[in-house]
């Protein structure tokens, strides 16, 4: 390439980022929405979800019994673990589908006898698995009836002289080798990443659709494309300026999670060094140009602007894909997972969450494929930028 090449390119961008300037409020969605909302976001959530767990695990936890005067030492016994025995509503279903009942137990009327008999003592747990917000309760009540089980199993071998370990032929302890930060890190595996990479693939978004289907509605586009510049540098310097404005968006977000993650104990499931920024920015950079290169292809391919931003409803599930598949069905590592987007990002940002070393051919697998299609966007939008009917609005 020329150095006229490179001139027109530094004189396009100059010219759109002097334009976006202008309207200080698009600049400020642009550049401070990012930043300001995923910290918030991510940050707001986990405390939210914390408090809850936190709230249902240590208060008293009321638990309508029926049949509760079957089995008057259980009630006591879950007493001793703040789970206070109430009366059953007179539709127990009813009132758990309507949530005003977490979890309710049913002892049977045959529990007593069955009790002195030594045979298993019917006791049901109902609850509705479908409701999150009732897995704190039931398994508190779970747990309460594991261990008052546990411990009048082995009382019954004691008084019969044997010894209760001999139950337990297994002594089975646990060694996490998960890291401190990984083990840290699981609260923010499913929504960090998602965020992140929309943050990335969307950062241009603003200036780009604007720079090219908003000139070409108001018919600015034309005097542009007439003049001498090549069309591959007028193209480049737009994309270029876009990455420029959603680069400053990605720090200032990476800077505010480094902030945010160092006040409250949520936070804490993040690692803010400098490295780790620094290796999620080198992560996100390829994804940056990705989404700005396609945009850029779709906008110059809108008859409006209007039309060039409807495509943003489907670009902002891509993100949501690999997450999607994760949750449902993970995978383990493989080489080529860092080869294809939005997938490749989501594995290496969860590498860098969880303080993993990554080796440096998957960092080549990694760079190499996402800056390879973000040149192939890019040379699409140059292509499109030479058809004459561009700058002819719809």
């Amino acid at each position: 390439m020329s150095a006229g090449f490179f001139t027109s390119m530094l004189t396009v961008v100059r010219k759109e980022l002097l334009d976006i300037t202008r309207d200080r409020r698009t600049l400020a969605l642009a550049v401070l929405m990012s930043p300001l909302l995923v910290p918030l976001m991510m940050l707001g959530m986990i405390s939210l979800g914390e408090s809850r767990v936190k709230t249902q695990l240590e208060s008293e936890l009321e638990l309508p019994v029926i049949g509760a005067e079957h089995a008057p030492n259980l009630v006591g016994f879950l007493a001793s673990q703040r789970i206070r025995v109430v009366e059953p509503p007179a539709d127990v279903a009813a009132a758990i589908a309507s949530q005003q009942v977490d979890v309710a137990l049913e002892i049977g009327a045959s529990f007593d006898a069955d009790w002195r008999a030594g045979r298993p003592a019917p006791v049901v747990v109902i609850s509705d698995a479908s409701r999150r917000n009732a897995e704190v309760p039931v398994q508190r009540v779970r747990s309460a009836l594991r261990a008052y089980g546990d411990q009048v199993g082995a009382l019954r071998l004691v008084a019969r002289g044997i010894d209760p370990s001999i139950t337990r032929p297994l002594g089975v302890g646990n060694r996490n080798l998960a890291s401190e930060e990984a083990s840290r890190g699981m609260i923010l595996s499913m929504i960090l990443p998602y965020m992140l990479i929309l943050g990335s693939f969307l950062g241009g978004a603003y200036l780009i659709l604007d720079a090219t289907a908003g000139e070409r509605e108001r018919q600015s586009l034309e005097p542009l494309l007439a003049t001498p510049a090549p069309r591959g540098a007028i193209v480049s310097g737009k994309m270029v300026a876009a990455c420029l404005l959603g680069l400053l968006s990605l720090l200032l977000t990476l800077l505010a999670l480094k902030a945010s993650a160092q006040t409250g104990e949520a936070a804490s499931s993040l690692d803010v060094s400098f490295q780790a920024m620094l290796r999620m920015l080198l992560v996100l950079l390829p994804m940056l140009f990705i989404g700005t290169a396609l945009l850029s292809l779709l906008a110059a391919s809108a008859k409006s602007m209007k039309e060039a931003q409807s495509h943003m409803t489907w670009l902002m599930l891509l993100p949501m894909v690999p997450a999607f598949v994760l949750m449902v069905n993970p995978i383990k590592n493989e080489l080529w997972q860092f080869a294809v987007p939005f997938l490749a990002q989501n594995q290496m940002l969860l590498k860098v969450i969880r303080a993993e070393a990554i080796d440096a051919q998957t960092w080549a697998v990694y760079l190499g494929a996402g800056f390879g299609l973000a040149a192939l966007l890019w040379l699409g939008a140059v292509a499109r930028y030479r058809q004459e009917k561009l700058a002819v609005s719809a």
